[in-house]
């Protein structure tokens, strides 16, 4: 009989090709229906009774899958995964992105680390405990989902909304992006290995920013420029430093990383950036929990070349920290000026919980288990995920995709990047880890 962790890997390979890219747009989205089919074809194979739902609209594709436990009486567990991408030009890779190539110990293609290794793993576990009549301690509530890389209204947030007894039961939840290593050298000599464990996510507010002047002859001067306008607002935010803002979470992974490492961070520091981009590439992470964010992403505006015109538009993504928004408002309200409006096109929430219970436990013993020498840390999440949705429902969740990294692996750049892969080793080791995970959970 096959385990979780000898299919594991041609398990992710094969739920990358399925090209599930999401552009926002459903001209251009492909959906996830094919891919969900498969999905729900590998546990039906083995003896589950699944349910395949389209989530408010053709094609997004969803599925759920239950596993009784020995204490029907105890809170479920949610296990769920993403099966959306986001896209990615093939010219650009060394791999084409939706070959699942195996090649030089990883495996290549989109969704690799956004989320398709983990999709990979829950199917492996979830497959190997029903082929062999493994029975967890509580019931495991398996999902697949869709639209997460544009803020899940045809997937998880659709799917709270309009079929919350899918989640009967479940009191907890464990998703991305969290479960992953990072190496750290020790104070007094040698390496350690620490284990990222999310317990928080800024909120995710998409901005749009408008600007309306008076329309006119490009050749002449103009005072009342839309475009001009708009773009200086955008300026303003992409260049702004937002206050540093200590929480919880990023207090409790940076004390553990002194205690680790013992680098210096002090919080009142202005220069504390300085001091945690000595973490390497995770710096990239951690620096965006430090304070709020404005990225300007699109712009929008005129139709020809000599045509000022009427209106001007831009896109500003916004990652907001717990408890921060209504100051984070007035602060770009005071940034972008009164000629410049702004709404809110997507708007979810922050989350966060505490670093604490026998689920945490239970993830500290599983990768002891695997890594005897590790540490489990909590951390917090710069961008989000389908958290945000689940926990409207009460549904305590954190972030644990396990996967042992190379230290060297710039494994932050891969999210969305180029060349997106996993190693067929952590695969392995996530999978086995897992499956010790949802046994003693």
């Amino acid at each position: 009989m096959t385990g979780a962790v000898d299919e594991v890997v041609g398990l992710v390979s094969s739920l990358i090709r399925f090209d599930t890219s999401n552009t926002g747009d459903p001209a251009t989205t492909k959906g996830e229906n094919e891919c969900a089919q498969w999905v729900a074809q590998q546990l039906e194979e083995v003896g589950y009774q699944t349910e395949y739902i389209e989530a408010g609209a053709p094609n997004r594709g969803n599925v759920f899958a239950r596993l009784p436990g020995k204490d029907r009486g105890r809170g479920a567990l949610l296990i769920h995964g993403h099966l959306d991408v986001v896209p990615a030009e093939a010219a650009d890779w060394s791999v084409h992105p939706f070959s699942g190539a195996i090649e030089d110990g990883y495996v290549w293609g989109r969704g690799a680390v956004d989320m398709k290794d983990m999709v990979g793993m829950t199917l492996a576990v979830a497959r190997h405990f029903k082929r062999n009549g493994i029975v967890p301690p509580r019931d495991l509530v398996f999902a697949f989902v869709a639209d997460e890389e544009h803020g899940g209204r045809h997937g998880a947030h659709w799917l709270v909304d309009h079929r919350p007894d899918l989640f009967d039961g479940v009191t907890e939840a464990i998703g991305e992006v969290g479960g992953f290593s990072l190496t750290v050298p020790r104070k007094e000599g040698g390496e350690r290995t620490l284990y990222l464990i999310e317990t928080a996510e800024k909120a995710m507010l998409w901005m749009r920013l408008t600007a309306r002047g008076r329309a006119g002859h490009g050749s002449m001067i103009h005072d009342d420029n839309a475009v001009t306008a708009v773009a200086e607002a955008a300026a303003k935010l992409g260049r702004h430093r937002f206050p540093i803002v200590m929480t919880d979470a990023v207090e409790q992974f940076l004390q553990a990383i002194a205690e680790e490492t013992g680098y210096t961070f002090d919080w009142n520091d202005p220069d504390l950036d300085g001091a945690v981009s000595k973490l390497g590439t995770i710096a990239r992470i951690v620096g965006a929990t430090l304070r709020d964010t404005a990225n300007p992403t699109m712009l929008k505006a005129g139709y020809k070349a000599n045509v000022i015109p009427a209106t001007a538009e831009a896109v500003v993504d916004c990652r907001v920290l717990p408890g921060r928004v209504k100051a984070f408002e007035k602060e770009v309200d005071e940034l972008i000026g009164p000629n410049v409006s702004r709404e809110w096109i997507v708007e979810l929430p922050s989350y966060q919980t505490s670093f604490d219970g026998e689920l945490l436990d239970a993830m500290n013993a599983a990768l002891l288990a695997a890594d005897p020498d590790s540490r489990t840390v909590p951390y917090m999440l710069s961008g989000g995920t389908d958290a945000k949705a689940f926990a409207r429902l009460g549904i305590r969740c954190f972030g644990f995709v396990p996967l042992r990294l190379p230290p060297d692996l710039d494994f932050a750049s891969l999210f969305h990047g180029v060349d997106e892969r996993v190693p067929v080793d952590a695969l392995k080791f996530g999978a086995q880890v897992l499956e010790h995970f949802l046994l003693n959970s």
